[in-house]
């Protein structure tokens, strides 16, 4: 599948600190579209991941997804249904549980200035999401898969990390 294929409207689904906002920056970078990275929009800046009220956090996805050129990462299944009618691709990453939570550990401790970080905030080791990663996210994981298959979009599913890394390769993109 050529880049091209998914459109301008890209949406990329994945377990947490599977490198969904690394993928979005790279694509919308190389495609000339706005990156959009929903735990930016769904917390507030200058916290530790402090949750903005739900009424604000719709308004301003459904602001983003009203855009004509976007790649958006982030899954929220409240405001899904109205993210995917707009999207003309979707991407699902999905990496292991061992390797998310080797990248939960990696970024918090040591990546400071990562893409898709709160604008002013602190990362720190937290047991609600380390829960999140090893509990949740499996059951997630079936529930994304189910809607991949269902879903009528060009679709691309990337099952490891090598096949991400191969896909950056293939599509000339690059992190910066």
């Amino acid at each position: 599948m050529n880049l091209s294929d998914l459109g301008d409207r890209i949406c990329i689904l994945g377990p947490s600190n599977s490198g969904k906002s690394t993928l979005a920056d790279a694509i919308a970078r190389k495609r000339g579209l706005e990156a959009v990275h929903l735990d930016q929009l769904f917390h507030m800046p200058n916290t530790d991941w402090q949750q903005r009220p739900m009424a604000e956090f719709i308004a301003l996805h459904d602001a983003a997804i009203a855009g004509e050129g976007w790649v958006m990462d982030g899954n929220y299944s409240v405001c899904m249904p109205q993210r995917l009618r707009r999207a003309t691709g979707l991407i699902l990453l999905d990496i292991s549980t061992a390797a998310s939570l080797l990248r939960y550990f990696r970024r918090t401790l040591f990546e400071k200035d990562r893409l898709g970080a709160l604008e002013g905030g602190r990362d720190s080791i937290k047991w609600d999401m380390i829960h999140h990663i090893a509990v949740t996210t499996p059951r997630n994981r079936r529930k994304y898969r189910a809607m991949f298959d269902a879903l009528d979009l060009p679709k691309l599913q990337l099952s490891s990390l090598r096949a991400i890394k191969q896909r950056f390769r293939d599509w000339g993109l690059s992190i910066d």
